[in-house]
């Protein structure tokens, strides 16, 4: 690796499509000048012990203070294809002030989540959201992990997603036939975000679309408020910063939802609040409490914020491709406008080509974070014990080694005989892998799938102005930048 290698990446991308985003930014001239010229010097994560026959990581510090930030931001899993280019699987980098070890690629990827030796503990999410979703699912290692997880997937047997998909069904009925139309202004994101709230409101907490209003205003600002935090770059609670606006964020929701347990303890019911509270395994064991309001924070914040991001991709690539557009809606035509339930969504073969290719183009959690607990040997790679790990998945899915055409939008490659997906384990990887894979994923899945027939029952969708391009902000969570402006027309049959 030489001094230069990096900046090649800058001075081609950075001028091109990075710095127009911050044009009219003060001292933008001087911050594009430093960023062009400097020279990043190689470093070595540590080397690795004599006798090994393993090689060390190396990569280099970026930037003074920011590190790779800028080109993580804004140019996404673009950069992370051009890291895996340049240095291969493995690569050493600050990334948003948090030194770490970048893995890239497929192999990298199944070796690190499929932890067949437990080399990798979850601790990596610590730095990046630790205080604010403290011991969620996510959060949780090997045995413990298991355990909380066998207790939970009791709100995801098929049996109870069938119960959801009805409540789901009569939450966007009743909320997308409110939504503006013929109105350039309408952006779909923050509209979508609301919707998934509404959503979380009634099957994971009981409670009709639009009657908790402090779900919809106070709770959804502290989940706003919790994800931002890890973006910080000042990471200590100090007023007024992301960091401890996070943290003040987590006491809200905290409160909030021992308040909803305290009430739901004493009562039966079939909203996922309720399952938690009253399951057992099959030794009589129950979530505590403080176990059951550290799930709820997690579980609300990933199911309405990643399937905010999933929809909104998807009515984007609906809007600029009006043929696939068509042909989910005659799918959707057959199926009519009868109550939803999950053999009749299961039926909407088109709309999940559509939602795959979308979750392939715009990963809604785009890497996994973990910790070497003991000196390892990734790919031949030496990591040393305590060694944050960045896995880059999403990355995966640009590589044309296994996508052709991989930054065209093509839903027909999910489909056979090309079937690109399965051309390696985790060339496709939008929920994970491993034991920490999404536990939650086919009730998202259900959940885009019952928006978006809705929706093209109802609406054809439209870009808001000729060759409009979704840009994306991928210094958290994949959001877009403007907000996504939709343009719905109502259908003359609706």
């Amino acid at each position: 690796m030489t001094a230069t290698s990096t900046p090649h990446y800058l001075l081609d991308q950075t001028r091109r499509r990075l710095m127009p985003t911050f044009n009219n930014f003060p001292g933008i001239g001087a911050i594009e000048k430093r960023l062009l010229a400097h020279e990043f010097k190689p470093k070595v994560l540590a080397q690795p012990p004599a006798g090994s026959g393993l090689k060390p990581v190396t990569g280099d510090a970026g930037l003074p203070l920011i590190g790779h930030s800028i080109e993580s931001i804004r140019g996404g899993p673009d950069f992370g294809l051009h890291l895996y280019r340049k240095h291969g699987p493995v690569f050493f980098a600050d990334v948003r002030i948090l030194g770490s070890v970048i893995v890239l690629g497929p192999d990298a990827t199944q070796a690190v989540l499929s932890n067949k030796n437990k080399d990798y503990s979850q601790e990596g999410w610590d730095p990046i959201c630790g205080p604010f979703f403290n011991r969620g699912l996510m959060l949780l290692d090997f045995d413990e992990h298991l355990y909380h997880r066998r207790i939970m997937q009791e709100a995801f047997t098929r049996s109870r997603l069938a119960g959801y998909v009805e409540r789901i069904d009569r939450v966007v009925t009743e909320v997308v036939a409110d939504w503006p139309t013929d109105d350039s202004r309408f952006l779909f994101h923050p509209a979508i975000k609301e919707l998934t709230l509404d959503i979380a409101s009634m099957v994971f907490m009981g409670h009709e679309a639009g009657t908790d209003h402090d779900l919809v205003t106070t709770v959804n600002d502290a989940f706003t408020k919790t994800i931002q935090a890890g973006e910080a770059f000042i990471r200590y609670p100090v007023p007024p910063f992301k960091w401890w606006r996070g943290l003040r964020a987590r006491k809200v929701l905290e409160d909030y939802f021992y308040k909803r347990v305290r009430e739901r303890r004493d009562t039966e019911g079939t909203d996922m609040l309720s399952v938690l509270c009253h399951t057992e395994d099959e030794d009589g064991n129950r979530f505590t409490d403080e176990d059951i309001v550290n799930h709820m924070i997690m579980l609300l914040a990933a199911a309405h914020d990643t399937s905010s991001t999933a929809t909104t991709a998807m009515a984007y690539n609906l809007a600029a491709h009006p043929e696939w557009q068509e042909r989910c809606r005659d799918e959707s035509a057959r199926l009519g406008d009868g109550p939803l339930d999950i053999e009749s969504l299961e039926k909407l073969e088109t709309l999940d080509l559509v939602m795959n290719e979308s979750l392939r183009l715009v990963t809604p959690l785009p890497f996994n974070m973990r910790r070497t607990v003991r000196d390892t040997d990734l790919l031949g790679y030496y990591l040393p014990a305590g060694t944050l790990v960045w896995v880059w998945r999403s990355m995966n899915h640009r590589l044309p080694e296994f996508w052709t055409e991989p930054d065209k939008f093509d839903p027909e490659r999910f489909a056979e005989p090309r079937a690109e997906q399965h051309k390696h384990r985790y060339a496709f990887a939008p929920f994970g892998g491993g034991a920490h894979k999404c536990i939650g994923l086919v009730f998202g899945q259900l959940e885009i799938k019952a928006i978006m027939h809705r929706l093209l029952r109802r609406y054809r969708l439209e870009l808001v102005r000729p060759g409009y391009r979704a840009r994306w902000d991928y210094s958290g969570l994949p959001v877009p930048m403007d907000g996504m402006p939709i343009i719905l027309r109502p259908l003359v049959s609706a």
